[in-house]
């Protein structure tokens, strides 16, 4: 019955998600077709990142070098190579390019562990901003406005709805598959690492090697979210890879559910949402929403996503 439940909870939500466009049409809040497009980007960061820290136990302050590093690859291809704009080429290209470069970056950087980690990973993501911020003839600090979104054989990329629909499908594909390799042995070994990488080795594991993959994944997804961001906004600058993205993306993580699947997105929802309202009341909206994170904390340790997860009997 449970399971039941569950599916039918995921139904109701996918038919309100399909349904956003053409309620905010009749209710004349076009804005909030765009801002669901952000929130749904914005998800799938922070689940990349829930793929490193949640299920993995590698936090990392640099996961926004891949970021922006994926929507740096859109725009250096609208300047450099202006007639290859399709999406179906430029997407898949930004995520071999992070995933490269997370596949070298992490070879470095797991070779280290606990708070040195987080500060050779923050220290690469500092690296990635201050080389595209001297790269002057793609904007340097100034960034680069694109041209036009990328386009989609059939499909109206310039029209607001029909980009949240291309965004919300790739969004479902990358949990689908984030959920099977979480309840893969893959996922398992990963857990396993988290919870005691000596043990794992004991055991004849490479961990090593796994921790590699899912760096190399993790980062490959971060490429394709800063890809979505730059045809969303139309507009790259270096901030992207800046750390307090990376701040805001763990900050994401911690607040909707360390290794649960739909934490990524619950967290994203919750800190979108709490500042397109409270940032109207005032300046200083962090405060409230620090106090959000304290109750979280202390209150729902599993956060927002473990508020509906099924109790063990």
């Amino acid at each position: 019955m449970a399971g039941w439940r569950r599916h039918a909870w995921l139904l109701v939500a996918l038919a309100a998600a399909l349904a956003l466009p053409k309620i905010a049409a009749i209710a004349g809040q076009d804005f909030y077709v765009s801002f669901a497009s952000r929130v749904l980007i914005w998800a799938l960061l922070a689940s990349s990142l829930n793929l490193l820290v949640g299920m993995g136990g590698m936090v990392s302050l640099g996961h926004a070098a891949f970021f922006g590093a994926g929507a740096y690859v859109v725009a250096i291809l609208s300047v450099e190579a202006p007639g290859g704009s399709s999406a179906l080429l430029v997407w898949p290209l930004a995520v071999a390019v992070n995933a490269l470069l997370a596949f070298l970056i992490g070879a470095i950087c797991l070779r280290t562990r606990g708070v040195y980690f987080i500060m050779i990973t923050l220290a690469f993501a500092q690296m990635f901003f201050y080389i595209f911020t001297s790269l002057t003839p793609y904007g340097g600090d100034d960034g680069l406005s694109l041209a036009r979104r990328l386009t989609l054989p059939g499909l109206d990329m310039a029209g607001d709805a029909t980009f949240y629909y291309v965004v919300l499908a790739i969004f479902a594909a990358c949990l689908f598959a984030l959920g099977r390799l979480k309840a893969s042995r893959f996922g398992r070994v990963l857990a396993g690492i988290k919870d005691n990488e000596a043990r794992m080795e004991s055991l004849g594991y490479a961990t090593f090697r796994f921790k590699l993959v899912a760096y190399t994944v993790a980062g490959a997804l971060a490429g394709l979210a800063g890809a979505l961001m730059a045809n969303q906004n139309g507009f790259v600058s270096p901030n992207m890879m800046s750390w307090d993205q990376s701040g805001i993306a763990l900050v994401m993580v911690i607040l909707g559910g360390l290794g649960s699947l739909w934490g990524g997105f619950a967290g994203a929802t919750a800190f979108l949402v709490l500042e397109e309202v409270l940032s109207g009341f005032s300046a200083h909206w962090q405060i409230v929403l620090g106090l959000v994170l304290l109750g979280v904390v202390f209150y729902a340790p599993l956060g927002i996503a473990g508020l509906f997860a099924r109790k063990p009997r």
